[in-house]
């Protein structure tokens, strides 16, 4: 794709200007770093503008204040003061249920896991929102905690103008085949390769 040139152009029927406009799938994937970084990043572009955005972190725990929440909490503000950007909201669907699951029994956090896909879902029928990030979503499809078949299908049907990003590992074989942009980051170097951990501003 140089310079922004598409490599093809579809017998679709569409106008240039009804393809550029339709709502994207979004899949953030791999073993490196900055999956969630990037889908945070397109959410700034969003912001600016207008979009009405929510946020729906799936695995980090509703404890742990990370960076870009602050900031987007921040930007909810000056949207609600000057009517600049758009609305965002943040919600946390859970109680720290990812790498260390020390909180709940397993079907507690499934059914934690069902109830925010059902949220999403009922939003997305609504069409509540322009842009959703569900950030580590791929996890609880992962773990069989929400069927992949529903979710492709939810997002495949979805109305309107929502555009909507997914990070995390593992994702699964028909949501990758489903979206239409898919990223995977690799690692080639890491701090934690040579015993540093995560720090301050880099981190969270």
């Amino acid at each position: 794709m140089p310079m922004g040139t598409p490599s093809q152009v579809p017998a679709d029927g569409l106008t240039t200007r009804q393809r550029r406009s339709r709502p994207l799938l979004i899949v953030h994937t791999g073993e490196m770093k900055g999956k969630s970084t990037a889908a945070f990043g397109l959410a700034l572009r969003g912001w600016n503008q207008g979009w009405p955005i929510a946020v729906f972190q799936f695995v980090k725990s509703a404890k742990w204040k990370v960076g870009e929440e602050s900031a987007f909490a921040a930007l909810n503000q000056v949207h609600e003061q000057t009517g600049a950007g758009g609305p965002v909201e943040w919600h946390k669907m859970g109680e720290g249920w990812s790498w260390t699951r020390k909180q709940g029994t397993e079907e507690e956090h499934a059914e934690a896991a069902a109830e925010g896909w059902r949220e999403i879902a009922r939003r997305l029928a609504a069409q509540a929102h322009t842009l959703y990030v569900l950030d580590e979503f791929t996890y609880p499809m992962h773990w069989g905690w929400v069927d992949v078949d529903e979710v492709v299908a939810t997002l495949r049907e979805r109305p309107g103008q929502q555009h909507v990003v997914i990070t995390g590992r593992y994702a699964p074989d028909a949501l990758l085949e489903a979206a239409d942009l898919v990223l995977e980051t690799t690692k080639i170097k890491h701090p934690m390769d040579t015993g540093q951990k995560g720090q301050r501003g880099i981190e969270w």
